[in-house]
């Protein structure tokens, strides 16, 4: 699977009711950022996203960045200022799941 089809299927998994499938695209020590702060690891990660409100996304574009790649989403849903804009930052493991996931405005 490519980063392009990695980014593809992390969007697709964050919609899902079940969020198993949704965590297992973490390696163990992945690293995410979202709103200034970084949550190490799927104990960290899983309580991060237990206060991520349900969204909609549209993946507007992907890039390469370095050893990653961007993809900039529209982010719709119930909370302030919907839609935005959102760029999500992505680095893989060699076994394909995500290592760094960093979301900003």
């Amino acid at each position: 699977m490519n980063e392009s089809q990695i980014i593809e299927r992390y969007f697709e998994l964050a919609t899902l009711a079940d969020s198993e499938p949704y965590f297992a695209q973490f390696t163990p020590d992945a690293v995410v950022e979202d709103e200034g702060r970084e949550h190490h690891g799927i104990d960290e990660i899983r309580r991060w996203r237990t206060e991520v409100p349900q969204v909609h996304y549209d993946v507007l574009s992907t890039v390469e960045s370095g050893p990653g790649r961007v993809a900039t989403a529209e982010i719709s849903g119930d909370f302030p200022g919907s839609p935005v804009n959102l760029s999500y930052y992505v680095e893989t493991a060699e076994d394909g799941r995500i290592s760094v996931l960093r979301i900003r405005v």
